[in-house]
């Protein structure tokens, strides 16, 4: 992408919210709230040598939330003329004006919006310099690396880069108005291998805020390449009760189901199974979750949410036993409780390790079970925890991998799978917002062959 990369600056994004909320109290509004934002992007791919793909995106938009007393309207547009601001005002009030009353509609409570005062700089805005040939280049490399690592490689689903930044304005009636420039890139590469009668296929990728904490091409075309070739000459494992170890990549999952329990959506529409769990054990005395929105870099830092409300620090678990939910504005008044700046989302979640070693010092310590290195299917119930899914990964024995295993399913209750932690790993993924190592369970029943 060029150095020329927005069309708009913060200032002008910031007018443009101011404008919105003049225009919707002129219309009648006795609140209301709008953000602004524009977002580019390049991605390309190539696939077996040959560029496949090369695309460029440019977005933008805005939307505005008014309310008439309880009543909320919403209406948004791509189209930042005068003639369409207004329009778009004037859509959103009059949806509020047929609307019913909800008494926990409303903005953010004012005493609980960032101060200025306080912020911090988080590095989150990191553009990637990256000729379009260049990113071909790249992305050849990734791939090339993945398909020199074994003769058995013999197709591919390409490599791939990709970079992103976006330019987002909101503000509120209230007086609180801000905006945050970020970024977000990536490197991946997916392959094929056949041995035999098996045909598997695996990928790698790495994402980042910074290029420069991107791994290589060459690393990711490498681990992509000798994850496939791994899971060749997969067999079936018998049905039974085993220790399970998920691996790093697949351990998050656990995170976010945990999140999505105890997020205010689930807790108001009573559709959670860690209900009323505020200040009890819901897991291992292992588990110890660190919640840091100001992290530097971090795939989900920020020192606000999306209504303008101030993230902190906290401990979301802490030995096992639940310090806190994640609420926007309107979760919490239908819980009677306050936000706790999660409009949108968490932010980075660190769970703490309790084994060093890595993966290695974890296999040895199950000795004889599974290792989950993918998982298959949405089999999950957010209401009573029951838990099911499709997975493939390795038989391990003795605590060294012993064969790929593959075709079978692992069952339990995320109330009991959480209860039932033994250990967490040093082997941290950090692609993402969930900092989390390799799970080790005591037991999962899996059905195999018989």
């Amino acid at each position: 992408m060029s150095e020329q990369i927005f069309s708009y600056s913060e200032a002008t994004l910031e007018n443009i919210v101011g404008r919105m909320l003049s225009l919707a109290k002129d219309g009648g509004a006795t609140a209301a709230e709008a953000d602004v934002s524009e977002s580019c992007g390049q991605n390309v791919s190539v696939r077996l040598g040959e560029v496949e793909t090369i695309e460029f995106n440019r977005d933008k938009g805005v939307s505005l939330t008014v309310y008439i007393g309880q009543k909320k309207g919403h209406a948004s547009t791509s189209d930042f003329s005068d003639r369409a601001l207004a329009d778009t005002v004037a859509a959103a009030l009059n949806i509020a004006r047929y609307t019913a009353e909800d008494d926990c509609a409303g903005l953010a409570d004012q005493a609980l919006l960032f101060d200025h005062a306080n912020d911090r700089e988080l590095e989150l805005y990191q553009p990637w310099s990256l000729p379009v040939e260049r990113a071909i280049d790249i992305a050849r490399e990734c791939e090339d690396a993945a398909r020199a690592v074994d003769a058995r490689i013999s197709n591919s689903e390409g490599g791939s880069v990709s970079s992103h930044v976006t330019r987002h304005s909101y503000g509120n009636s209230s007086g609180f108005v801000a905006s945050q420039t970020t970024s977000r890139h990536s490197l991946s590469a997916a392959v094929v291998a056949s041995g035999g009668d098996s045909m598997q296929r695996d990928y790698w990728y790495s994402s980042a805020r910074h290029p420069e904490d991107l791994l290589s091409a060459a690393e990711v075309g490498r681990v992509a390449g000798e994850r496939t070739v791994r899971r060749l000459d997969g067999r079936r494992v018998k049905t039974g009760q085993y220790p399970v170890l998920f691996e790093a990549p697949v351990a998050g999952s656990l995170l976010s189901h945990l999140v999505q329990a105890v997020s205010g959506g689930s807790l108001y529409r009573k559709s959670s199974f860690l209900l009323d769990s505020l200040g009890t054990q819901v897991a291992s005395p292992l588990l110890n979750v660190h919640e840091d929105p100001f992290l530097v870099r971090g795939l989900a830092s920020g020192c606000y949410d999306e209504e303008g409300v101030a993230t902190r620090e906290r401990e979301l678990v802490k030995d096992g036993v639940l310090q806190g939910y994640f609420l926007g504005s309107y979760s919490a008044r239908k819980l009677g409780m306050q936000s706790t700046g999660h409009a949108g989302g968490s932010h980075n979640l660190l769970v703490r390790p309790t084994a060093t070693g890595g993966l290695q010092a974890l296999l040895r310590q199950m000795g004889n079970g599974l290792l989950i290195t993918e998982l298959m299917g949405h089999g999950i119930n957010m209401v009573t925890g029951d838990y099911s899914r499709g997975a493939s990964g390795f038989w391990v024995e003795n605590g060294v991998i012993a064969y790929p295993v593959e075709e079978f399913t692992i069952a339990g209750n995320l109330r009991e799978m959480l209860q039932h932690i033994v250990a967490i790993g040093d082997d941290i993924d950090r692609r993402g917002s969930r900092y989390m190592g390799s799970v080790l369970l005591e037991k999962m029943m899996v059905a195999g062959e018989a």
